[in-house]
Parts: structure tokens; C-alpha cells; sequence
């Protein structure tokens, strides 16, 4: 995570964080299945959870812990052949109107088609920072790690150890950053094919459903609130580097190389929805 010399402007990091709780692995215990009527399953002994979709009902899950900060990775393998009009939304966030949010959205397709993984941060209710991307392998065939990393200098989405995108804390600057609202993590399958796939003109063809999602090796490095109040503490401790991590000239690289690449659609530069010019982050970077 590439992160400008702005340590001052971060003095949470002087008294809340400096010990982490670890979760990692276990479905059951570390998350509760909230909608689908049976279609969200955890399976192998809590080592595997499914979503699955069908022209009934989606389904989803919650974490049992909320996190203010993590280091948070997921393997997912998604909806393997024509899953268009489906969307698998994996994600943080918090609640209420000025909700702070981290988005991963997996856009289905047809059989052959690229998925596209859609990204987005919230900051006190208010989104509209979209980066979208196609994958550089078929994320139908294995299971793929997608991480973020979320701390006081910056959010930064990862896929299997790849940094794709940035969000730089900029409150020095008048931008708003998520650092006081404690998220839950989610996910979800669901029927979108209003918007999905090709702006909602391929639908949902129900005759390949159940539409199924699949999740291993979950692992949190992070801070738990409960109560109020953080796990962390100032006590400091080594596991807790990713706290101040960020990205070097390698990671600045490897983000170079995937928008570049794989990158299909920025906000930033996106002159028709922003005619007066893009938002002020956006020249910050």
C-alpha cells in the first residue's frame, strides 16, 4: 500500500492498535449463515461454506465479529459456466446511513466470458468510487485468495498477493476515510440481471441454476470491537506490521501493471459522470 508521508495526520494509531486477534479457518465459528433458507451451507466440518442461487432465493452470510481494521483474506472459487445476471458480493461494512463500506463484487457472465470484479469503498455513506477489472485466470477453475488490507494509511485490494487498487486515508486533505466505524464482513449471491451482466441485457438463464459459490481459508489478522471497545491494544507486537504496512515500489508496480492491463472501467476518468472534473481524490493519489 502506497503510502504518503502523512504519520501525523494518524494519531488513532498512537492508542488503539498494536496487539491483533487472529481468526482463521473455521466456518462455524467464525460466521453465521442470515438468509437463503438453507442455500447458504457449511460443509466439511467448517472448513467450506457454499452460497447458492436459485429463481427462488439467493443467499448469504455475516461474520460473527465486527473489525475496525484488518488484514482480512478469502479463497473463492465462483459460479462456474453461463452465470450471467448473478452477482457474489463479498465485502465489509457498517451500518446505517453514513455507513463506511469495502467492496468486491463478482459481475457473472456467459459461459466463456470474462467475470468482472467490481470494487468500491464507502466513506460515511457515500460511494461512487468504482474500479472494475477483468481477472487474468478463470476464477470458476480453483479457488483464488482476495484480501484487503485496511488500516489507518489506506485500504488495498489484493488477489492472490497482487495489490489491484489503493485508497489512500486523505483526511489531511478534506477526504473523508473509513477509521471509526467497525464492519461486519458479508456475502451474498443474488440475482441481478437488471444490471450485471451487460448492463442488464443478458439475463438470468434459470435453467443452469442453482447458481453455487464456494469459500475456504478464511484468516483475519485484526482488531475485534465488542462492547465498544478494540482487541488491539498498545502493547506493541510484530504480527501486528500489517498495521503501518505499505506498498513499495514493487506494489506500486504491480497496481501499474493491473490497471493497465486488466482495468475495464475508473471512476476517475470517467468525464461523462463527472463533467466538472473527478473527485478530489482522484488527483491525490
Amino acid at each position: 500500500m502506497t503510502f504518503s508521508p502523512m504519520f501525523t495526520c494518524f494519531t488513532i494509531v498512537s492508542f488503539l492498535f498494536m496487539a491483533v486477534a487472529m481468526a482463521a479457518g473455521n466456518f462455524n465459528q467464525q460466521f453465521d449463515t442470515t438468509w437463503g433458507d438453507g442455500r447458504a451451507k457449511v460443509l466439511q466440518n467448517g472448513q467450506l461454506l457454499t452460497l447458492s442461487l436459485d429463481k427462488t432465493s439467493g443467499s448469504g452470510f455475516k461474520s460473527k465479529n465486527q473489525y475496525l481494521f484488518g488484514k482480512i483474506d478469502m479463497q473463492l472459487k465462483l459460479v462456474p459456466g453461463n452465470s450471467a445476471g448473478t452477482v457474489t458480493a463479498y465485502y465489509l461494512s457498517s451500518l446505517g446511513s453514513a455507513h463506511d463500506e469495502i467492496d468486491f463484487e463478482f459481475l457473472g457472465n456467459l459461459s466463456g466470458d470474462p467475470y468482472i470484479l467490481h470494487t468500491n469503498v464507502f466513506t460515511q455513506g457515500k460511494g461512487n468510487r468504482e474500479q472494475q477489472f477483468y481477472l487474468w485466470f478463470d476464477p470458476t477453475k480453483d479457488f483464488h485468495t482476495y484480501s484487503v488490507l485496511w488500516n489507518p494509511l489506506s485500504i488495498v485490494f489484493s488477489v492472490d498477493g497482487t495489490p489491484i487498487r489503493e485508497f489512500k486515508n486523505m483526511e489531511s486533505k478534506g477526504i473523508p476515510y473509513p477509521k471509526s466505524q467497525p464492519m461486519w464482513i458479508y456475502s451474498s449471491l443474488w440475482n441481478a440481471d437488471d444490471w450485471a451482466t451487460r448492463g442488464g441485457l443478458i439475463k438470468t438463464d434459470w435453467s443452469q441454476a442453482p447458481f453455487t459459490a464456494s469459500y475456504r481459508n478464511f484468516n483475519a489478522q485484526a482488531c475485534i470491537w465488542a462492547s465498544g471497545s478494540s482487541s488491539c491494544s498498545s502493547s506493541g507486537s510484530s504480527s501486528n506490521s500489517w498495521l503501518s504496512q505499505s506498498l513499495g515500489s514493487t506494489g506500486q508496480g504491480r497496481i501499474k501493471w493491473v490497471q493497465k492491463n486488466y482495468m475495464i472501467y475508473n471512476y476517475c476518468t470517467d468525464a461523462k459522470r463527472f463533467p466538472q472534473g473527478p473527485p478530489p481524490e482522484c488527483s491525490m493519489a
